[in-house]
């Protein structure tokens, strides 16, 4: 199968364009480094021209509201390309609990985009992931004061993002799912909790403070971000810091 990965030298896009490979498909990377452009669509229909799946692992350079408009665009753009191409399979990956969380202008994007993509001309899935593990040094510098961190006890289950790539490239050489998969680390953890681990493995001195107003993650109620009955990935999150 040939694949267009949009959004392809990037943490995941680059790690799926390898695992697809790698079992012997043909999945060529696209990204504005290799003359692609989402907003402007320059590029889009040679990057899917003759394809049978599109991967579009892009995403906003901001997290604010301007993110609506980055996916409203992009998806507008990539999804006319895609069906002019003749492409039979579309895939986004998304974000477990998106939909339930409206104060976030990021979260709304993304299901902005679901929503796009399920509305459209072509077959589709959509894999939904819970937080990266990747991404927690990120979290830990939003509200890092000194030799303090503050944090809110947000219940969240992290994921490495190798085996978030081996379950979107999965679910990309499969039938298309026309609905949403859901996958997410093996544990479950608070956020305050996470941040003592991995600053203990670090041998940082720095103290973590339980603050249920610090950070993005303040405005999440309850466990809307983890899921105990979606496809559980095999990276412990200590493994993962080791």
């Amino acid at each position: 199968m040939k694949f267009a990965v949009i959004g392809g030298t990037g943490l995941i896009g680059s790690q799926v364009v390898k695992i697809l490979n790698a079992a012997g498909h043909e999945a060529v990377p696209h990204s504005q480094s290799t003359g692609v452009d989402v907003i402007s669509g320059q590029g889009l229909d040679e990057a899917v021209a003759r394809a049978d799946v599109v991967v579009n692992l892009t995403n906003s350079p901001t997290f604010d509201e301007a993110s609506l408009a980055f996916f409203q665009t992009s998806m507008d753009n990539l999804l006319a390309a895609a069906h002019k191409g003749g492409v039979g399979h579309f895939v986004i990956l998304s974000i477990v609990g998106a939909d339930q969380v409206p104060e976030l202008d990021y979260y709304r994007a993304k299901v902005l985009q679901e929503d796009i993509l399920a509305a459209g001309p072509i077959p589709y899935s959509i894999v939904r992931a819970t937080q990266f593990m990747e991404f927690m040094d990120a979290v830990l510098s939003w509200t890092a004061d000194g030799e303090t961190v503050r944090l809110p006890a947000t219940p969240i289950q992290p994921i490495a993002s190798k085996d978030v790539a081996d379950a979107v490239a999965e679910v990309a050489a499969g039938t298309p799912l026309n609905g949403i998969r859901n996958i997410a680390g093996p544990e479950i953890f608070s956020l305050d909790e996470l941040g003592r681990i991995t600053l203990s493995r670090t041998g940082d001195n720095v103290t973590v403070v339980t603050d249920p107003t610090a950070g993005m993650f303040a405005v999440v109620k309850g466990e809307v971000l983890t899921d105990k009955d979606a496809h559980l990935a095999p990276t412990r999150y200590a493994d993962w810091l080791s």
